[in-house]
């Protein structure tokens, strides 16, 4: 299973200080872990538990599709 998967560093006011939460969109799900890299492993297992889910469920895990980022600015 492939998805894209945006990371955003966590708001200073949450107290985390180097932790991003790491987003899968076409799912609803959101987690977070230390560093990007942290926040990645927390997405694939996340990703792995949802499909076991599924699975366990007799559903077939939804086809995931990629995104596109973009970003915005305004005045």
């Amino acid at each position: 299973m492939r998805d894209s998967v945006p990371v955003e560093p966590v708001d200073p006011a949450d107290n985390l200080p180097g932790f991003y939460y790491a987003h899968v969109p076409s799912l609803g799900l959101t987690t977070h872990g230390e560093g990007v890299e942290g926040a990645l492993a927390a997405a694939r297992d996340l990703l792995h538990l949802w499909v076991d889910e599924k699975r366990a469920a007799g559903e077939n895990p939804t086809p995931a599709r990629e995104s596109l980022l973009a970003t915005v600015e305004v005045d």
